[in-house]
């Protein structure tokens, strides 16, 4: 079934079929003719046209842009209910003169709608504003920009859009009042390019057109027999479309969770398994859980605006729970009842209640203290941002691991412990190092460190033993380990990747053909 042009006229979609045996040498068409003449949607006319001349059987022969006027939503609400200029002058007629805002509020309208209205009847010289600043005719027998509006809106719903080329200069004048090309949802029309090109059939179209003609090839011809046309006879006596068995097959994608996601809930198993309880909480906190509550000053730099994310409306809190509030406050201001001497400033109870996105993910150990039984362990995989340089190591939103355990007999070499089954068994890391490391909440502080194979080494997180500033206020007496990890930096070493931003990457083809290593 090969003609001389190489092809195969038994493949070519019905579509096409129609196109080619509907036309002939010269004659040109558009995709308006199509849906025209064979009835095509736009759909499957921009479908054969691409199709044919990706076939070189269909070349482009002209090419125009012309403008439209396509009715916008509102303007389909003012050619039902009227417009705010017919509707303030119908109000004047009806009821007299008035003050414009007395105006807009008899007919519900915006005071700037309200306003613009009168803005371009009074410029026409049919309203005007008397002394008393009220609205009143001018010139009643002015009313062309109202006529020549409601005629526009009334063709524009009967035909869809409006032509440019279709427009008196009058129509023109008027219609570019209440038009815009775009951020056209406030206006009545909105102005659009449409590009429109012709074609006809190619040398090679022409001889595939005899082919079809010599093959009695209609693009009529069945392409699927169900058991309705079996019952019912249909089949008979009909020409069916060929099968193409050199087409490849369509792709079968089938369904695959994301390999980040799918290692998140590998730790949480892995976890609770161990006895972990999950804790979690909202994304939006107050600077009390999130810093005061875990004893860094109201005046550290890292609560800084340019290092955390505040949030506009609503920008705090109504309240703290007490006696936690006092409590905190007071570790601050003097050291409380924990045996410190705090930070030695006056604690600010307007700024503890501002809300920002947690920065940190032990702000949920914070929380927990308070109702924490002990013994218990317990976990939460959280949702942090902060504002940071993205590299291959570093993002504004990320997750870390947060944990916390007490009890009376933990102590420095349990927390080394915890911390190194988290490296090698949930991280993969062959290589692990601890680090002394400074928190303003715990004392003695470790940072824990593992080598990556093309990033060598890096901070996994940070970790140690609450200071008494954190846990007596939230009536804790007992030691409690605590630790803060990135669980994104984990996952680098568990999926083979050496880069963060690749846990999050939009490619879904890669997503789809990463392997857990």
């Amino acid at each position: 079934f090969m003609n001389s042009t190489g092809v195969d006229v038994k493949s070519l979609h019905p579509l096409e079929v129609k196109v080619i045996r509907s036309f002939r040498e010269g004659e040109d068409f558009s995709s308006e003719v199509l849906k025209d003449r064979l009835e095509f949607n736009q759909g499957q006319a921009n479908q054969a046209v691409s199709w044919l001349e990706g076939k070189e059987l269909i070349s482009e022969t002209s090419r125009s842009v012309r403008t439209v006027y396509e009715l916008t939503e509102l303007g389909e609400i003012y050619q039902r209910e009227g417009t705010p200029l017919e509707r303030i002058v119908q109000h004047v007629s009806e009821q007299g003169p008035d003050l414009l805002n007395q105006i807009a509020a008899s007919l519900g309208l915006d005071n700037k709608d309200a306003g613009s209205a009168f803005g371009a009847l009074s410029k026409e010289g049919l309203l005007a504003m008397d002394e008393n600043k009220q609205v009143r005719f001018k010139d009643p027998s002015r009313m062309d920009l109202l006529q020549t509006i409601r005629a526009l809106l009334d063709r524009a719903v009967e035909k869809g859009a409006l032509e440019d080329a279709e427009l008196s200069e009058e129509e023109r004048k008027r219609i570019a009042m209440v038009s815009k090309k775009r951020g056209a949802g406030s206006t009545m029309f909105r102005i659009a390019e449409r590009e429109e090109s012709t074609y006809c059939l190619t040398d090679a179209g022409l001889a595939v057109r005899a082919e079809l003609e010599k093959r009695g090839i209609t693009g009529e011809e069945i392409g699927e027999l169900t058991p309705e046309m079996l019952a019912d006879g249909r089949w008979k006596g009909k020409h069916f479309r060929a099968y193409n068995i050199n087409i490849p097959p369509a792709r079968t994608l089938l369904g695959r969770s994301n390999p980040y996601a799918d290692y998140l809930r590998e730790v949480k198993d892995n976890l609770v398994s161990l006895g972990f309880q999950e804790f979690d909480g909202p994304l939006v906190e107050t600077e009390f859980w999130n810093s005061d509550a875990l004893f860094m000053p109201q005046f550290h730099a890292a609560r800084d605006i340019h290092d955390v994310y505040y949030t506009a409306e609503p920008s705090h809190a109504k309240k703290i729970e007490q006696p936690y509030l006092d409590n905190v406050a007071a570790a601050h201001q003097d050291g409380w009842k924990t045996g410190s001497r705090g930070w030695g400033y006056k604690f600010d109870r307007d700024f503890t209640r501002r809300l920002i996105l947690r920065s940190q993910g032990t702000v949920l150990s914070a929380k927990q203290l308070h109702k924490a039984e002990v013994p218990s362990k317990y976990f939460g995989i959280v949702r942090c941002f902060r504002y940071d340089q993205v590299d291959a190591t570093h993002l504004s939103d990320f997750y870390q691991t947060e944990g916390i355990v007490l009890g009376e007999e933990v102590n420095l070499r349990t927390l080394l412990g915890l911390l190194e089954m988290f490296a090698v068994e949930v991280a993969g890391a062959k290589e692990v190092k601890y680090v002394p490391g400074y928190f303003p909440f715990t004392e003695p502080s470790v940072e824990v460190h593992i080598k990556h194979p093309v990033l060598g080494w890096f901070e996994l997180g940070g970790s140690g033993i609450f200071r008494p500033e954190v846990t007596k206020p939230m009536g804790v007496d007992v030691p409690v380990l605590a630790w803060g990890l990135g669980i994104d930096r984990m996952a680098l070493m568990t999926l083979g990747l050496d880069d963060l931003r690749e846990l999050f990457s939009p490619d879904l083809e890669a997503i789809r053909l990463r392997r857990r290593s």
